[in-house]
């Protein structure tokens, strides 16, 4: 794993292509970039032209102007059957599910992975796939030549309706959250991204594994300079890693942004506490 701190390649990259405008982010360029943090020597280049490959295959597969079901029934053929692409149910929690690379050779991951394929896959064929953030899981909008529909990737490529949405909000949050129809709205690349690194930033902070949460954090710093959340938990992670020169710069920009509160207070008390450490060492 990178040190976290460096400017390594695949970072400097990484912001490259989020300085691009939303439609021209390549999602599984991006998506390897932050496997690199896991994987420094990560070929990038060989499971981009992998996924080339399925996209042709895939397009041999559909007909002219196919209508939405068609191409979800073409897509849920090649990528689930003959491909073998499932959800990771038993070790959903496994971050092997959150990389691409991995999810490319295992084919198994959690749903904004396997999503995260079926879009790109289905991209390379031609057909205008766009992810769908519902809370607590995600799906994907296909666009047919008549109709849009709702699919499942960690399901099989399933069909969905928005009963079947409120479905699955009900198994995840027990009747408490509604569907409304801003849930189905598409998102961006850069979202899609985001959600995959807090992901792997919840399993990481879970663990303790500070080394890899600062190196996913550098990543979220990148795609949004300005998280005040962010900013503060990268403090508190160089102050875990005894790093207390990076955290002292890092918690004072935090209280010099943040609104003022009882934690806000605790955290510059902890600070003076970091400054003297800091010194010591310098």
């Amino acid at each position: 794993m990178s040190t976290p701190a460096a400017e390594t390649w695949s970072r400097q990259r990484f912001k490259a292509l989020l300085d691009r405008p939303d439609q021209d982010i390549d999602l599984a360029e991006a998506a390897l970039l932050i496997a690199c943090e896991e994987y420094p020597r990560l070929e990038l280049d060989l499971y981009l032209a992998r996924l080339d490959t399925m996209g042709e295959a895939l397009a041999a597969r559909l007909p002219e102007s196919a209508e939405a079901l068609e191409v979800a029934s073409a897509l849920r053929e090649y990528l689930f059957r003959q491909e073998g692409f499932h959800g990771n149910s038993d070790q959903y929690y496994d971050p092997r599910n959150s990389f691409l690379n991995d999810v490319l050779d295992r084919r198994t991951g959690i749903p904004i992975t396997l999503s995260a394929v079926y879009i790109e896959v289905a991209r390379r064929a031609g057909v205008p796939v766009f992810g769908v953030g519902l809370p607590g899981h995600f799906v994907v909008k296909l666009l047919g030549a008549d109709r849009e529909i709702l699919v499942d990737p960690f399901h099989g490529g399933a069909v969905l309706t928005e009963e079947d949405c409120q479905a699955r909000l009900n198994r995840i949050f027990e009747g408490r959250v509604k569907m409304e129809p801003r849930m189905l709205a598409a998102v961006t690349p850069r979202q899609i991204l985001e959600r995959m690194l807090r992901n792997l930033k919840a399993l990481y902070v879970k663990e303790a594994d500070h080394t890899r949460t600062l190196g996913v954090l550098e990543l979220l710093l990148r795609l949004s300079p300005g998280a005040l959340e962010d900013l503060r938990d990268r403090g508190l992670v160089y102050a875990a890693l005894d790093c207390y020169g990076f955290a002292v710069r890092d918690l004072e920009a935090y209280l010099s942004r943040a609104a003022r509160t009882t934690k806000t207070d605790e955290l510059a008390s902890a600070l003076e506490t970091l400054r003297l450490r800091a010194s010591r060492i310098n």
